[in-house]
């Protein structure tokens, strides 16, 4: 027997270890070369880490849920075992001992009964047909695991995977078995696998990118004294302007939303208070503010939020923004977003769209300074050009770093977004 040990790549970025959040194997199955071996996350990203030979799994180096150094072994696979000959079949005979039917007769079993009597010469009376044999259960060393044979998206598999579901267990209602988020709902609603408990309780695992969001809205809690200023925005003549703009454009150029018209306004902002567009080095106390805005745009998906990227948006247009902020979230949430785009955010823009309540206190996005909270846009009574009307009321809340960005600073800036939005024509202005 040749083992190979296979240990931790080192996945670049100057990361030391990662988290072992699924394993696409166990003990005695047979691998092929670059099949998948497990699911390794690490502060940003979940990667997939193929298999550098074929052959059978011997041992995993790691339990689920288990942080592995770079470098560390991460599964051993028996080479040979991948050129081993097959066990020759022996010569069916009519005369032996029939296999068990249903799940029970294996191979094994069928090679067994097979061998159990000795052969007799043939006779001139034609053999009854064989009855057809039993579909075989899967055998220990199938070529990949009942957990990787799931069928499921990637979306469905980190769901699962912060929900501290196996997908093994799930019972697929989709094409071809296919486990969908529906199917995951029954199971963590009470399905079979609840009820089973019979006390309605249910411990789930943090880890994954569940753990990655605790650890860092516990740094942030603990290193950032947060202050929250929340301020009122009328953005009854964005709303207008939206609605005109999607119905002479929205064929040809796509949809625009009302977090199009915020980003937009809160990158022109930017420019005339650096100190929020910035990163804070909490031990080396530097902070160092940016020229281009890399905005962060907080982003709910089945395993969790994310903060995706959207790069130099100080570039960008209305429609450049909208469609970037489109295609983030549909990367994050099919689980296809690359490292690049969860890193390097300087400033962060969080919305709950039509659940956006009336104020709520972000948290800041560590190493960052702040982060504007858009809440929900509402229809009420305020006095406008001293009489009462109806208007399109929207509130924003945002958190500041008070370390490095004083109330007054904030409360401008917040102004500054205001007005943009309140006066949306002069997003389409160069400054």
């Amino acid at each position: 027997m040749t083992v190979h040990t296979v240990r931790m790549p080192d996945l670049g970025e100057g990361i030391a270890e990662v988290e072992v959040v699924e394993w696409r194997v166990k003990p005695g199955d047979i691998v092929t070369e670059d099949q998948i071996l497990c699911d390794a996350m690490t502060d940003k990203a979940t990667v997939e880490i193929p298999s550098p030979v074929a052959g059978r799994v011997v041992e995993l180096g790691g339990a689920l849920g288990q942080m592995l150094a770079v470098g560390a072994v991460l599964i051993r696979i028996d080479s040979d075992a991948a050129t081993a000959p097959a066990a020759p079949e022996p010569a069916p005979s009519t005369d032996a001992p029939q296999a068990p039917a249903g799940p029970a007769a294996t191979p094994a079993a069928a090679a067994a009964a097979a061998s159990a009597a000795p052969p007799r010469p043939a006779t001139t009376a034609p053999a009854p047909a064989p009855a057809p044999a039993p579909a075989p259960a899967p055998a220990a060393g199938a070529a990949t695991s009942l957990r990787a044979r799931v069928r499921a998206s990637p979306a469905v598999r980190a769901r699962s995977r912060s929900l501290g579901i196996d997908l093994a267990e799930v019972r697929g209602s989709g094409p071809e078995g296919r486990v969908t988020h529906a199917d995951l709902d029954a199971v963590a609603a009470g399905g079979d696998r609840a009820a089973a408990a019979g006390d309605g309780t249910r411990e789930v695992r943090i880890i994954g990118l569940r753990r990655v969001i605790a650890q860092k809205m516990q740094q942030s809690k603990r290193h950032i004294p947060h202050y929250t200023y929340v301020e009122e925005v009328d953005v009854t003549e964005m709303v207008a302007l939206r609605d005109e703009l999607n119905r002479r454009h929205a064929a040809l150029r796509g949809e625009l939303s009302p977090l199009a018209f915020v980003v937009r306004a809160v990158v022109r902002a930017v420019a005339g208070f650096p100190q929020v567009n910035a990163r804070f080095d909490d031990e080396a106390g530097v902070l160092t503010m940016h020229d281009a805005v890399h905005l962060g745009v907080a982003t709910q998906t089945d395993g969790g939020l994310m903060v995706p990227v959207l790069r130099q948006a100080q570039t960008l247009d209305l429609w450049a923004c909208a469609a970037g902020i489109a295609r983030l979230a549909a990367s994050v949430r099919a689980g296809k977003a690359t490292r690049d785009e969860l890193t390097g955010s300087t400033i962060t823009v969080t919305s709950l769209g039509k659940l956006g309540g009336i104020v709520s206190t972000p948290v800041i996005n560590h190493p960052e300074v702040a982060i504007v909270g858009i809440n929900r846009i509402v229809a009420r009574p305020v006095v406008h050009g001293g009489a009462v009307q109806v208007r399109q009321m929207m509130n924003l809340s945002s958190s500041f770093d008070h370390r490095v960005v004083d109330g007054a600073i904030a409360a401008a800036y917040i102004q500054q977004v205001r007005g943009l939005l309140e006066h949306p024509a002069a997003l389409f202005i160069d400054p």
